[in-house]
């Protein structure tokens, strides 16, 4: 799957000369929290989000006084900023930037890694450039929703079972060895030793996600560690 398969088209978008009032409406009528800049052009120069209009003069949110000491010894840069968060009339001055875009036709491992490595809600999705869709953590919810396994029309035989939890662990080092695994009856036994309770659910996890699976049993165990007397 790709951006362009679960992104929003219907995108709530503004202009950058218009008002963080404008702004706050904006995302407060369509209860999102964020969405994109977009110029004249048809450009994604940056994103405003409810974060950005977090610390105002007009709620009196705006961020603490320093004390003398550390309004003195603050770079200039940053105090410039958080005025300009607190009190610009105008989007282009409180918007998030350079906006974070992916292409339509980005995989869906990119979109999320991007989501989790800027540690960002949204993405504005471009064809040819230009604004196409949004997506979002929860379009990536809703996908993974729609990938729920489907009933099987036979259920499969207790080799084939094995052969599929087998062909998950294979390559993964917290694995355990293949013969600890024991399919009977459509339930899997999992035997062997694990080093961390994060190894022993992985193992437990690839088992139960192999097609036919209708039980896992835990048999794994720490290894035993003799000390010398």
């Amino acid at each position: 799957m790709q951006a362009s398969d679960i992104m929003t088209t219907q995108v709530v978008s503004i202009a950058p000369d218009s008002s963080v009032y404008d702004a706050a409406k904006l995302l407060a009528d369509n209860r999102i929290s964020g969405m994109p800049v977009v110029d004249e052009t048809g450009d994604v120069i940056g994103i405003v989000s409810e974060g950005d209009l977090l610390r105002r003069v007009e709620t009196g949110t705006e961020n603490p006084r320093r004390s003398w000491l550390a309004e003195f010894l603050a770079p200039t840069r940053q105090l410039a900023v958080e005025y300009l968060k607190e009190h610009a009339i105008k989007v282009r001055d409180v918007m998030s930037t350079p906006a974070v875009t992916v292409d339509e036709a980005a995989p869906l491992t990119q979109v999320a890694e991007l989501l989790a490595r800027k540690h960002l809600k949204r993405l504005p999705v471009l064809r040819n450039g230009k604004l196409a869709g949004i997506v979002s953590r929860a379009n990536l919810v809703r996908a993974l929703a729609s990938c729920a396994p489907a009933q099987l029309d036979t259920q499969p035989s207790d080799d084939q079972i094995r052969q599929a939890i087998t062909k998950e662990l294979d390559g993964h080092r917290w694995a355990m060895a293949a013969d600890g695994l024991i399919v009977t009856d459509g339930v899997v036994h999992c035997w062997g030793t694990v080093r961390s309770e994060e190894e022993r659910k992985a193992i437990l996890a690839a088992a139960a996600r192999a097609p036919g699976v209708k039980g896992v049993n835990d048999h794994l165990e720490y290894p035993v560690v003799f000390t010398p007397m």
